[in-house]
């Protein structure tokens, strides 16, 4: 069994990077010998998307130029991390209603067209099926559906949707909310047991 971890805040103590600690910790103790992969795109170089790199990514693999090995050599990284693991942790703080730029960056290097997902005559079919994705979220307000702000949630959507696009449909979503709020130590207290309960 092989786990990757994703973290992407900005920030060293962050709420997110708590709540993915705390999923490792709880893995570590039910799956000994379990292999675990932690990606901190706070570390990670993750270039822009270029007309050079694009091309890299569209030429078969054997054709590749030396330059053009190293410009896709990130995304390659990127990917074969997805591709190796069983189960895939992603930490994701809540930025201005959306996801960090690091983690949409991430995005970018790794669904692929032709490698993650794949056009056919039915239209796109994402390869990384039959994963486990949990993605552990920090938020400062509230975005429930039983709240006025749930229009306001452009994070879980948007997550669900891109990662279903690569085959990654069997996702749960852990959101630590109202992390601005009184109530912060409540909610940051009820998803960690939440993810002790899944981890274990």
């Amino acid at each position: 069994m092989k786990l990757l971890k994703i973290d992407s805040s900005a920030r060293g103590s962050s709420i997110s990077r708590k709540l993915t600690a705390q999923f490792i910790e709880t893995w570590a103790k039910h799956h000994p010998g379990s292999e675990v992969i932690e990606r901190d795109l706070a570390v990670t170089e993750l270039p822009l998307i270029t007309d050079e790199l694009v091309a890299a990514t569209r030429t078969e693999p054997s054709q590749l130029t030396p330059a053009q090995r190293q410009i896709v050599a990130i995304s390659d990284t990127l990917v074969q991390e997805l591709e190796s693991a069983d189960v895939i942790v992603i930490g994701a703080p809540m930025y201005n209603f959306s996801i960090s730029w690091t983690l949409k960056a991430w995005i970018d290097q790794v669904v692929r067209v032709g490698r993650t997902v794949i056009y056919g005559a039915q239209g796109p079919k994402g390869q990384l099926v039959g994963k486990k994705v949990f993605v552990l979220t920090s938020r400062g307000g509230a975005y429930g559906p039983e709240t006025h702000y749930v229009k306001f949630d452009f994070q879980e959507p948007y997550l669900r949707h891109i990662l279903g696009f690569m085959g990654l449909t069997d996702v749960t979503f852990i959101h630590a909310e109202n992390q601005l709020r009184e109530n912060a130590g409540t909610s940051f207290a009820v998803a960690i047991k939440e993810i002790e309960k899944l981890a274990a």
